[in-house]
Order: structure tokens, then sequence, then C-alpha cells
């Protein structure tokens, strides 16, 4: 296995972010934040609040990115962030959580090469989901054979196609 810090920048460069309507003041204010950090965004939308709007909508363009790697992470906002974390994971090579605080904010990426935030517009204030937001994107995965191992078992399942009913 290659040495992965050689291989990527410390901190990601490119980075993709998705909301529906019940995210889409927090996603409004996490643009901002990370356009003046100096991050190159992709918004994948929704442009404007619309209250019939649909999560998968925009949150599977987010995660099919993060999967060919248009974009290095990935944040998913819905309005609890669990609807955006459920379908975001449909995607082979996608590994998104709903995060709330910070130990798992950066874990989930050392161990489990977390690949994608979810958050829940309408559970989490503003001033926390940037503070999650730059605890996950400064982590970087350790790379460690059981973490790869594990790993391994994940692309394993999502390469398993079940059989014909």
């Amino acid at each position: 296995m290659p040495d992965l810090p050689s291989i990527f920048p410390l901190t990601p460069t490119v980075i993709g972010i998705a909301a529906d309507h019940g995210g889409f003041e927090l996603k409004q204010f996490l643009v901002d934040r990370l356009r003046e950090d100096g991050y190159q965004l992709i918004d994948f939308g929704d442009e404007h609040p619309k209250p019939d709007d649909d999560y998968p909508d925009y949150i599977v363009p987010l995660a099919r990115a993060v999967s060919s790697g248009e974009v290095e992470r990935g944040v998913a906002i819905c309005g609890s962030g669990v609807g955006a974390s459920v379908v975001a994971n449909k995607i082979p090579g996608v590994r998104a959580s709903l995060i709330h605080e910070s130990f798992s904010a950066h874990q989930g990426v050392e161990d489990d090469d977390l690949n994608m935030i979810c958050f829940g517009g309408l559970v989490i204030g503003h001033a926390l989901a940037w503070e999650l937001l730059q605890t996950f994107l400064a982590a970087r995965f350790s790379g460690a054979e059981r973490h790869r191992r594990r790993l391994a078992k994940i692309a394993d399942l999502e390469n398993f196609a079940p059989p014909p009913l």
C-alpha cells in the first residue's frame, strides 16, 4: 500500500457541499466560512430553499463526486442529517456519517477513512458545525493495517450482488 501522507495534501482543497431545504441555512453559513478559509468549493445545491425538495436530489450527486474523486471530501446536510447519511452511503466508495461531536469528527477519518460528514441543519448550531467540519477536514486516515483490513471488508460488501429471488 502507498504511504498515504505522501499522496494526499495535508488539508483537502476541493470540498463538495449539498443540502435540501432543512439544511439550506447551515449550508450557506458553511459555504461562506469555507470560502473565507480558501477552500475550492463545489456547491451541489440546493441554490434556493424549496420546502418540497428532496435531499437525494442533492446528496447523491455530491456522493458520486466524492466517490469519483472530483471532490476530496463532502459535506451533506438535511434537516436531521439522517437521510443525508443514509443516501450517501448507498454510493460505493462513500463513507459518510452523521456527526455531532468532536471525537467522531476526527476518529471517523483516522480509523474509517470517512470521506463525507453529515449534519442535521435543524439540530446543530452553526458554530458547532463549523468546529466539527474543521476537525473533519484536518483529520487524516492512519493507514494502519487493521483499518485497511476492515475497509476491505466494507468494500467487499459494496461489490456483493445478492442472489436473484
